[in-house]
This record gives structure tokens, sequence and C-alpha cells, in this order.
């Protein structure tokens, strides 16, 4: 790890380290400069499948929405309960 002197925005810093949860200036800096590399990755890698999807490498149709898991049957709420007590 280098040592770099460099004038910050503290207002900026401050904001940053809010929305990463950091507490320290070198670990705000640190999780900024992950962030955005992370961030620039992961827009290449989808814009990498919209190339795929396009040129028909991937073919979406192909999942059956069927088989989708479904989620169990949800009780009806507005039962009358005064006839079911015990």
């Amino acid at each position: 790890m280098s040592r770099t002197v460099i004038d910050l925005d503290d207002e900026a810093l401050a904001e940053a380290a809010r929305h990463l949860g950091t507490s320290t200036k070198k670990d705000t800096v640190n999780a900024a400069l992950r962030e955005i590399a992370d961030r620039r990755r992961r827009a290449a890698a989808v814009e990498r499948m919209r190339q795929m999807v396009a040129e028909g490498e991937i073919d979406f149709s192909a999942i059956d929405e069927s088989a989708a898991p479904t989620s169990p049957a949800r009780p009806n709420i507005t039962e009358d309960t005064e006839h079911h007590a015990a």
C-alpha cells in the first residue's frame, strides 16, 4: 500500500463514509475506490451479456416460466374468526 497526501472534500468524504459505513478517512477512500472499480466491472459484465443476447449466444426463451417456483397459498386474513373459536 502506498502513502499519498491529498486534499479531500470533507463534505463528500463524510457523505461517502455514511453510505459506505466506514469510520476513518483511509477506510472511506479505499472502500470508495473498490466500489467504483466493482461498479465498472459489473457494468462491463452486463454489457457483455447484452451483446451475447443480441448475437444469439444467450436465449432467454428457453427458460420455462411455468417451472418457476410459486409461493405457498396465503391464508385468508378476512375470514370470520368468531366461528372458529374453541
